[in-house]
């Protein structure tokens, strides 16, 4: 998981097709997800329901915590901005597990 975290290209590819099957949205490809398009309303039409799954399926893949509800509006703003968060938040986390162990 580290190379795709380090690697914004993937990452943002790696997401949209997370997004994809999480969501089951079979009708859209990467494609047609751009990457500063708002996740929610405008743009892929997501809803609350929606941000549930993935916010479980983020805490989940990248062990990341997405701690409120303001955090996760930021970090669900584009694919772009859920990137950022994640490489923010594994790189942190990564580090905590390295002086732990």
């Amino acid at each position: 998981m580290d190379e795709i975290v380090n690697n914004t290209q993937q990452l943002h590819s790696y997401l949209k097709q997370m997004i994809i099957e999480t969501l089951k949205l079979e009708e859209i490809s990467q494609d047609d997800i751009d990457d500063d398009a708002p996740l929610f309303k405008d743009g892929l039409g997501l809803d609350s329901i929606d941000a549930l799954e993935l916010v479980v399926a983020i805490e989940n893949i990248f062990n990341v915590v997405i701690e409120d509800e303001d955090v996760g509006k930021q970090a669900f703003a584009s694919i772009r901005s859920l990137a950022v968060f994640i490489q923010a938040a594994y790189g942190s986390h990564q580090r905590s597990l390295s002086a732990a162990g």
